[in-house]
């Protein structure tokens, strides 16, 4: 069992806030997969708190990444993105009550969209904001490259071993992958390290959902990822997060509308696109392992955390290995639209 443990006290936090007084039990909401979120209701107001993983907070980094991340959402919304940064209370976003880390929003209307309810129109919209994410000026930040440490090989053959003697319903599927997940990682490390000059500034997992709708309105949450990236990896990402139908499958025209929005504001864009998805792949690899100590106990909070990792192991490999097949499919999208080819661009190549 681990050592970390959830301390919230909502009636304590909202008292040295001063959010008013508790009008009723504070309700779990569903979402989130590494910190946990309560709607909190007062004689004030109504507001959403996020209560942060006490074991992600353990980290030496995670505290000052928390308090760049949210003035990275500060400065995106006064540059007109519509970003929703957590409410500061004495210049401070990130709260601390007995030994527990929270933040605070203001409580928005509206709703996540679920993979089979997005439309094109949805990623045309989220195309065009993810370009002008990316011309934001967060130079006062002073963040000049990417500030990282060398990004080591994982040991997949350990995890194996420890799902196998746990009778992990994942060991069979992680034994079957071990030797393209090994391929994979080093290919993706060898990008990182070709790709380490180039960045932006960015939110770092836009997937659906961390974007809440109120109609055709969308406000980006959960800035807890954003920091430097490299602009063509971000930008793949994201589009294929809003391609992706909810079977696996890669809808072609949603990405389309993605990457068009994004090069009309933008303008044109190109890379050398199999380093870039072979890069992209990092994210996903980064987060099958973090998904493995938490289903083995060894990264973990509670029964609940325990159970959340053990069902994204399965699910992150599928998506791995879904990524990594239509590789070559996406390249050819990617240049198409992101070049200077009118033709191809106008008539939506690769569409379904």
């Amino acid at each position: 069992m681990s050592e970390f443990r959830y301390r919230v006290n909502f009636e304590a936090l909202c008292e040295k806030l001063q959010l008013g007084q508790l009008t009723g039990t504070p309700k779990a909401l569903q979402g989130g997969l590494l910190h946990r979120m309560f709607a909190v209701q007062t004689s004030l107001g109504k507001y959403a708190v996020k209560a942060l993983n006490p074991e992600i907070m353990s980290r030496p980094t995670a505290m000052p990444n928390m308090i760049r991340s949210e003035q990275i959402a500060h400065i995106a919304a006064a540059g007109g993105i519509p970003a929703l940064p957590a409410k500061r209370f004495g210049g401070a976003s990130l709260q601390c009550l007995d030994d527990q880390f929270y933040l605070v929003f203001d409580w928005l209307e509206g709703r996540c969209l679920k993979p089979h309810e997005i439309r094109s129109t949805h990623c045309e919209i989220m195309g065009a904001i993810f370009a002008d994410l990316h011309r934001t000026d967060f130079s006062e930040l002073g963040i000049t490259k990417r500030e990282a440490a060398p990004i080591q090989p994982t040991d997949w053959s350990s995890y194996a071993r420890q799902g196998r003697a746990n009778r992990s319903v994942w060991a069979d599927m992680l034994l079957d992958t071990m030797d393209q997940l090994y391929e994979w990682k080093e290919k993706a490390i060898r990008a990182a390290q070709l790709l380490a000059e180039d960045n932006v500034i960015s939110h770092g997992d836009l997937d659906s959902k961390n974007v809440m709708w109120n109609g055709e309105k969308p406000v980006l949450i959960d800035w807890e990822a954003s920091g430097a990236i490299h602009p063509m990896q971000n930008l793949t990402e994201t589009a294929l997060y809003w391609s992706e139908t909810e079977s696996g499958d890669l809808d072609c025209e949603r990405l389309f509308a993605f990457l068009s929005a994004y090069r009309r504001r933008f303008g044109p864009f190109d890379a050398d696109w199999p380093i870039v998805l072979d890069y992209s792949l990092l994210g996903l690899l980064g987060w099958l392992e973090y998904s493995l100590k938490r289903s083995l106990w060894i990264n973990c909070t509670d029964e609940e955390e325990q159970r959340l990792g053990t069902e994204q192991v399965s699910a992150t490999i599928a998506s791995i290995k879904r990524n990594a097949d239509r590789m070559p499919e996406v390249a050819r999208l990617l240049r198409a639209t992101g070049g200077l080819n009118e033709q191809l661009f106008a008539t939506g190549y690769g569409r379904k």
